[in-house]
């Protein structure tokens, strides 16, 4: 692989142990700054609502910029909203902190982008490894963010303050990551082709599969990652316990993403992706048995497991739907449909948890998993009803 793919998946690497470092603090946070327990995910909600608003801008101005200015101004943006946050948890305003989280998510949306980078800087035939080896930057994410959440947030006088200092931190060291990128120049995609109308591009199976898969793998894993820490601190686990309970959910998504690629190239994307969804399937299951420590730890196991062999494979397969011409709507449509899925995941995982419970929660998310599986069903019924019958 090129030096610029392991550049990117040390950013890659950076991006998700901030992640996680929000993901562990901002409900906290939120139950104590929230006028009502329904409120404490909105924080994470306003993250990935921040997401969700930057994914057409973010692909359309990468078109037009390139790639590495795409994630410089990302990153920028992502400091501001640090500066935003500290601001807010010194004031006590609950309001504000969500405008920052708001601002945070929309520098993580550009962020989102670093494997479809990796894919355009791979050599011929790298594909699915390149985004396996930047997916897999999320390795040392799962070591270094629970590290960075346990220590820093009780490194100022105001409770979590340290935490956004750190998260700071982190955005300037991909900064100076990003100095060493080499990607291609904007705009050598548009002279490829005239591209499709996008309701043509999006009526594809396979960019329905594509997406579909994507969904559901990060929707039902964020919905039931969000819940976690507060359904932990309802039955009594401690911060600790909350961040080492993460942290093995972080590894189990992004470890596999070092072979996940081989598995794709020789199973193909549709067998990884229904294994994908009935590990979500079980994790759901774990919940309703086992409250304790061991149930969180090996049900957010299942669940990262099953999110990376959801949701890798469909972002290989996505690439088999456009054309380099179509390439920046292709990619903006489907990052919106993803991420609108998991800014209401994390809207809903605060009253859901809240009134129904850990085990009723995911109850629910059971049939959400099977969907993907419902259109590989009615995918391989429509290929045996088009293909020629030999009669004797």
């Amino acid at each position: 692989m090129p030096l610029t793919v392991t550049l990117l998946s040390l950013c890659q690497a950076l991006l998700v142990s901030g992640n996680i470092l929000l993901i562990a603090v901002s409900p906290l946070i939120g139950a104590q700054l929230a006028p009502s327990p329904t409120w404490s995910t909105a924080p994470v909600a306003t993250q990935w609502l921040g997401l969700m608003c930057a994914t057409i801008p973010a692909s359309l101005i990468m078109a037009r910029l390139g790639r590495r200015r795409g994630f410089v101004l990302g990153h920028l943006l992502g400091l501001a909203g640090t500066g935003l946050a500290v601001a807010a948890l010194q004031a006590q305003a609950f309001g504000l902190f969500l405008l920052a989280t708001w601002l945070i998510g929309i520098g993580i949306g550009f962020g989102q982008l670093y494997r479809f980078a990796a894919v355009e800087a791979a050599p011929e035939g790298g594909r699915d490894r390149a985004i396996g080896l930047v997916m897999g930057g999320g390795v040392l994410a799962a070591f270094f963010g629970p590290w960075l959440a346990r220590h820093s947030h009780a490194l100022a006088e105001v409770p979590y303050l340290g935490s956004f200092l750190g998260l700071g931190a982190l955005y300037l060291l991909a900064l100076a990551l990003l100095a060493g990128v080499r990607l291609p120049e904007p705009g050598r995609d548009a002279a490829e082709g005239e591209p499709r109308r996008l309701a043509e591009i999006v009526r594809q199976p396979v960019f329905l599969l594509a997406a579909v898969s994507a969904m559901v793998g990060y929707g039902v894993m964020n919905l039931a990652m969000t819940a976690t820490p507060l359904a932990m601190a309802e039955v009594g686990h401690g911060f600790d316990h909350v961040a080492t309970t993460i942290q093995w959910h972080v590894v189990a998504m992004f470890l596999p993403s070092f072979v996940t690629g081989r598995l794709s190239a020789r199973f193909g994307a549709p067998r990884m992706i229904a294994a994908g969804c009935l590990l979500l399937a079980a994790s759901a299951l774990i919940a309703q048995f086992d409250a304790g420590l061991a149930g969180f730890h090996t049900g957010l196991v299942l669940l990262g497991l099953g999110w990376n062999f959801a949701f890798l494979p469909a972002t290989g397969l996505l690439t088999e739907a456009h054309s380099p011409a179509e390439k920046a709507r292709t990619q903006a449509a489907n990052e919106f449909l993803v991420f609108s899925t998991v800014a209401i995941t994390a809207l809903l995982a605060g009253p859901m948890v809240t009134l129904l419970g850990w085990a009723s929660l995911n109850l629910l998310l059971i049939p959400l998993c099977l969907l993907p599986l419902a259109l590989l069903g009615a995918r391989r019924l429509a290929f045996r009803r088009r293909r020629p019958q030999i009669r004797g």
